[in-house]
């Protein structure tokens, strides 16, 4: 069993004591990480503050060693991707990419320009106006996409001139914690430091004194609890949180060819994703035929450990997620659902459950109504534009939406009354690291990636220079 140790200061740090790390596939341990202490914590954001004034200093030596960063990174992606699916599940082709999309993300920010804007200069007075560096970030990340997420904040926050204390998620501790690794080779002491734990170590850094940032993805639950400890210090953050996202299949849509695509952004990483598509409402006309045919999408679907050839889908990442599941599974099934696919776990060990679409549920159905965050899809009926968007916006989440259809003109206008961060037409999920992404509602607090994910990481200075003599 390999030993992980965390990044603090550029060093290399054991914990005193360490907690099992699941391999979802299995059910079983398969690596232990280090548990990191109080004076673990102090001495990781200690060495963050203190890097942090020579850091700030030199934009062009920050771009030099994101790239650097980025490039190891990729270079290194045969040794990661092992890693990752042994943690989280995915199969081993999706732990590459979302290696190699990490990587990407970060040289986009590389090169991203600094915003910096002059708002008057004559005769009188030169007034600019410049972004300036927080100080210290601490970053939290969750569980489905370990890596991808860290470097949507890595990226931005080191771009700006901020220095990071980083924390992954107790179910997938290990690829960040080598991501800290690397990163010791690329970036000077103390610019980014990576610590693991169990649950109470997030709220300790969330309250911990040094941290003028706080950015989390995760939880709507953590993400309030995260806020309100935030407060009592005026902590900013930029909160990442869940999703219940609708896709509004319209009367012109041919259920056969947008099948596939719905299929694709419901169940991507085993359904695992904030923005993948959690309902879908569909014109009573087109229904059954729609129905019909995902049911045979998910039937086909390969499930099975993420290291096998053909897998499309591995296990759901942890134990308390699959009860989860499965809860909702049967509640449905208890309150009239038709299971035309899946409805119960795979035989033998593991956390395995069958791709899974239901018919005949209605919103107050729990899995219409909640973040189901698995490979369950409710498949519900509508019978007008107006009842559907209104049916699709009464929800506290707000996080995306998209809507299928041949005239796109029409479907954009269903797309635009949604009350959602992103809306798409005819897509789902096309991220870009220029793009800003965040939520409404109890989807999130701010945005992340592009310019205003980047302007996130900073604050404001307006500087102001007068011109003529002083009187």
């Amino acid at each position: 069993m390999r030993q992980y140790s965390m990044t603090i200061g550029g060093e290399s740090v054991a914990g005193n004591a360490t907690f099992d790390v699941v391999n979802p596939a299995t059910a079983e341990v398969h690596a232990a990480a280090p548990e990191c202490e109080a004076e673990q914590l102090d001495a990781a954001f200690a060495a963050a503050h203190q890097a942090y004034g020579t850091w700030r200093k030199n934009e062009r030596a920050r771009r030099r060693a994101l790239h650097a960063a980025a490039d190891l990174l990729m270079r290194r992606t045969d040794q990661l991707a092992p890693v990752l699916t042994a943690e989280q599940g995915k199969p081993l082709k999706d732990a590459a990419f979302e290696i190699a999309g990490a990587g990407w993300w970060l040289k986009h920010f590389a090169d991203m320009p600094l915003p910096h804007e002059v708002i008057r200069d004559d005769a009188e007075a030169r007034v600019e106006v410049v972004r300036r560096p927080m100080g210290v970030v601490a970053a939290i990340t969750p569980w489905n996409f370990p890596l991808m997420l860290a470097c949507w904040k890595l990226g931005p926050a080191l771009l700006a001139g901020n220095t990071v204390v980083l924390k992954p998620s107790p179910y997938t501790p290990l690829t960040t914690l080598a991501l800290g690794e690397l990163l010791r080779e690329v970036l000077p002491p103390g610019v980014v430091n990576v610590v693991s734990g169990s649950d109470p170590l997030g709220a300790r850094m969330t309250a911990h004194p040094v941290p003028r940032k706080i950015s989390f993805t995760g939880s709507v639950a953590t993400g309030k609890e995260v806020a309100a400890v935030a407060a009592g210090d005026l902590k900013r953050v930029t909160l990442e949180l869940g999703g219940n996202d609708p896709a509004i299949v319209l009367d012109d849509a041919d259920p056969r060819a947008v099948a596939p695509h719905l299929f694709q952004h419901a169940f991507e990483n085993n359904g695992q994703l904030c923005s993948a598509i959690k309902r879908v409402y569909v014109s009573e006309r087109r229904h059954d035929d729609l129905v019909e045919v995902m049911a045979k999408l998910a039937r086909e679907a390969k499930v099975g450990n993420g290291f096998d050839d053909g897998v499309r889908f591995g296990p759901i990442n942890n134990e308390p997620q699959f009860e989860r599941i499965v809860e909702l599974v049967e509640d449905a099934r208890g309150r009239g659902a038709t299971v035309a696919a899946g409805g119960g776990p795979l035989e033998g060990p593991g956390y395995f459950y069958r791709p899974t679409v239901l018919a005949d549920v209605d919103d107050s159905v729990r899995v219409v109504h909640e973040e189901q965050f698995g490979p369950v899809l409710p498949i519900v009926r509508y019978t007008s534009l107006d009842e559907v968007i209104a049916r699709a916006n009464e929800s506290h989440f707000g996080l995306d939406g998209s809507v299928w259809g041949t005239d796109t003109d029409r479907a954009a206008e269903v797309a635009a009354a949604l009350e959602c961060g992103t809306t798409w037409v005819n897509t789902h999920f096309s991220v870009h690291p220029g793009q800003p992404f965040g939520g409404h509602k109890w989807s999130g607090v701010g945005v992340e990636n592009g310019r205003l994910g980047l302007e996130a990481f900073t604050e404001v200075q307006v500087r102001s220079r007068h011109k003529g003599n002083v009187a």
